[in-house]
């Protein structure tokens, strides 16, 4: 959601703090701003809309100044207008935050009640009135801010500027993410290492309840007991042409297009010449009752997929849950059970929450994440890395194809260990695995024809999506690419479900996407396509050859992909799902990086 920025540095802040802003743009924002101090003197420049736009102002209306704080937001409480845009200042303190203080009403009551009047919609102000009003009671702007810290419920990740006070930046976490990045004389605070990775790779992340006191020379953390508490700092190596769009138009695209290799990282991380390996202490499915997933979005549906594997190969019962619905149901978790949760940033709030749920319920808590020093991955027992390096597009490409594969890996360690699958078996397996990255190479060939279709499908007002068994789930992703890339309305249904309620939505003006490898469920869906076409419906078919060629006459159009084994099915028919959303994007000339009212990082509810 929202990036926070931080420079107590030896050089000019306010173009530092835009530059490391644009690198936090993939989070999702609908404006920005920056403070910084100068002689002393507090200032402040925001605007709405695109990153540029802040851009531009500075050019007319410079800052100046070596410390510093910034911010892109992401609006929840009050509309995205410049008034409403951090940083927030109250006299002699600036304020940015990413989070919802759930106790800003009655914060505001108290300050309204003395006096003390809000000028804008946010609970943010309310932060920054607070810890002015402590200032004036005489309370210096550290112990200020850890009143006012003290004050906040609810999620935050917050940092502290204030007026005078050159050398001293004050930042806390509580329920989102923030981390101190160490430099030569220089120190910095960033939503993640990404914000701080041209500025230096020396980074120590804040833990659940800390706030540091920070200066160029020094920095203190304190616990949310207040004690000392020395975090480790971690060297974080990014690779900035990873950040970068690397000659491709949009982020989406190059992130398509790297599947291929992250997925032979992935490969080469978790398996060897004789079997599979787990990062230690390993994740043991042996003895296991129940596996409860748990996700949201995206990753929810690879969580989906994975049911099919794990009850398939495994035989081991599987719960999917929605992370927002799962924490506020408060299910029975067994003790013999293995909860695992799965997220690209590792700091999804809902899923963060539920993993605290069942810490202490379930026997172990493992994580599936993309970034290992996430809350999520602190948090867990076992992390299981994906490595599909970082993921700027706000619509999840390589990291969900990375995490399937991981899934795919772990269900068939799970059914090795568990007895279901013998050593030839895994073998044979582990073998049709690697060829996946070959395959996706094949796949990616499709782009041209892909692109076609889109300015086709671009046209309509709604499309379904149909899949059977594995697929089933792979259908709401696409749906879901459509949906938050294009706008354009897209469902998803079981094939065999058709019957009961969605072919009263088929019409000539419905595309209808039917994702169906050659597999032993393949003749129904040519029953279900063919109740499509009956009704005038343009079904596209996503297949292999010998798929569209049984499929007979009729199609309004088809995608040819290389034959799979249908087990690595889901894992390959994703690029055709993500190419479809990504062109029709295009061709309506929405923004595909960042989607309205998306953001990339969910870290409040």
């Amino acid at each position: 959601m929202c990036g926070i920025v931080g420079i107590l540095g030896g050089h000019e802040a306010a173009p530092r703090l835009v530059e490391a802003l644009s690198r936090l743009e993939y989070r999702g924002y609908d404006s920005a701003g920056i403070a910084t101090l100068h002689e002393g003197r507090l200032d402040r420049r925001r605007a709405v809309g695109k990153l540029v736009n802040l851009s531009d102002r500075l050019v007319h209306e410079p800052l100046y100044g070596r410390a510093g704080i910034g911010h892109t937001r992401w609006a929840t409480h009050g509309a995205p207008t410049e008034r409403n845009a951090h940083p927030h200042r109250a006299g002699r303190v600036a304020v940015v935050h990413n989070g919802i203080i759930e106790n800003f009403r009655e914060l505001r009551d108290e300050l309204q009640a003395a006096g003390i009047a809000h000028e804008t919609e946010t609970d943010t102000e309310t932060v920054a009135l607070l810890a002015e009003r402590y200032l004036n009671e005489g309370l210096s702007p550290r112990d200020a801010a850890e009143q006012t810290i003290a004050r906040l419920e609810g999620a935050y990740a917050l940092c502290f500027l204030f007026e005078g006070e050159d050398d001293l930046l004050v930042a806390a976490r509580k329920g989102s993410p923030l981390a101190i990045g160490h430099g030569d004389g220089e120190v910095f605070v960033g939503s993640d290492a990404i914000a701080l990775a041209p500025m230096t790779d020396r980074i120590t992340y804040l833990d659940e309840g800390d706030h540091a006191i920070i200066s160029r020379t020094s920095v203190e953390i304190r616990d949310e007991a207040g004690q000392i508490a020395n975090r480790p700092v971690k060297i974080v190596h990014l690779d900035a042409a990873k950040i970068d769009k690397g000659g491709y138009k949009h982020f989406m695209a190059k992130e398509i297009a790297e599947q291929p290799n992250v997925i032979t990282d992935t490969l080469d991380a978790y398996l060897t010449e004789t079997g599979i390996a787990l990062p230690p202490p390993g994740l043991d499915l042996r003895k296991v009752d129940r596996l409860t997933l748990v996700a949201c979005g995206t990753a929810f549906y690879a969580c989906m997929t994975a049911k099919y594997w794990f009850e398939t190969l495994a035989r081991l019962p599987v719960d999917v849950d929605v992370a927002s619905e799962f924490r506020y149901r408060e299910p029975p978790v067994s003790p013999e059970s293995v909860a695992l949760f799965v997220s690209q940033s590792g700091e999804t709030a809902d899923t963060l929450a539920a993993l605290r749920y069942c810490s202490g319920k379930a026997a172990s808590i493992g994580a599936v994440v993309n970034v290992v020093e996430s809350s999520i991955a602190r948090e867990s027992d076992h992390v299981l890395p994906l490595y599909a390096g970082p993921e700027i597009g706000v619509a999840s490409t390589k990291a969900f194809s990375c995490q399937l594969t991981v899934l795919l890996i772990l269900a068939l360690k799970a059914a090795h260990d568990r007895g279901h699958l013998s050593d030839e078996g895994l073998a044979e397996k582990i073998a049709q695995l690697r060829t996946l990255p070959g395959l996706m190479n094949q796949a990616l060939t499709i782009e041209e024809p892909a692109s076609a279709l889109s300015r086709r499908l671009s046209e309509a007002r709604d499309v379904l999506f149909l899949g059977r068994g594995q697929m089933f789930p792979l259908a709401h992703e696409g749906a879901l690419k459509m949906k938050e890339i294009s706008y354009i309305h897209a469902e998803a249904y079981a094939s065999g479900e058709l019957k009961h309620g969605p072919i009263a939505l088929v019409d000539e003006h419905v595309p209808v996407i039917v994702m169906a490898p050659r597999d032993h469920l393949y003749d129904k869906t040519v029953s279900n396509m063919q109740e499509v076409m009956a009704r005038g419906g343009k079904v596209l078919l996503i297949s292999d050859k010998s798929g569209i060629r049984q499929a007979g006459d009729g199609l309004w159009a088809s995608l040819t992909l290389p034959e799979i084994d249908p087990l690595l099915a889901p894992i390959l028919y994703a690029i055709p799902a993500q190419l479809l959303a990504y062109h029709t994007a295009v061709a309506k000339g929405t923004d595909v990086d960042q989607p309205r009212n998306l953001a990339k990082s969910v870290t409040v509810e």
